[in-house]
């Protein structure tokens, strides 16, 4: 079963989502409670929590979905090279054949 938060972000099938919300609101918890418990301004406090919020939040989503493309862009090369290596395999190409002498004195 999917929740939507906000209506609109679907938490289950969008990467970083639940990772998100989850450290966002363990940092609304600690900055609102440590700056209640330096002031004891309760609505004060409340506002921080928020800003915490929404600060950690879109501090991780931005974190999670930049490895997430450094992630995607690493398989995608592994991808191709696999894909070149079947190709190459066994051909004058490979560069893992080892070259006799003849073949060297080619290239």
């Amino acid at each position: 079963q999917s929740f939507k938060l906000l209506g609109f972000l679907d938490v289950k099938n969008v990467p970083c989502a639940r990772e998100s919300v989850l450290y966002g609101s363990l940092g609304s918890l600690v900055t609102g409670l440590g700056h209640f418990l330096a002031t004891s301004r309760v609505r004060r406090s409340c506002d921080i929590a928020v800003g915490g919020f929404i600060c950690t939040m879109l501090g991780y989503w931005f974190y999670c979905r930049y490895n997430l493309a450094q992630q995607r862009i690493r398989q995608r090369m592994l991808k191709e090279g696999m894909k070149n290596r079947i190709l190459f395999e066994g051909s004058y190409l490979d560069p893992e054949k080892e070259q006799t002498g003849s073949e060297r004195s080619d290239s």
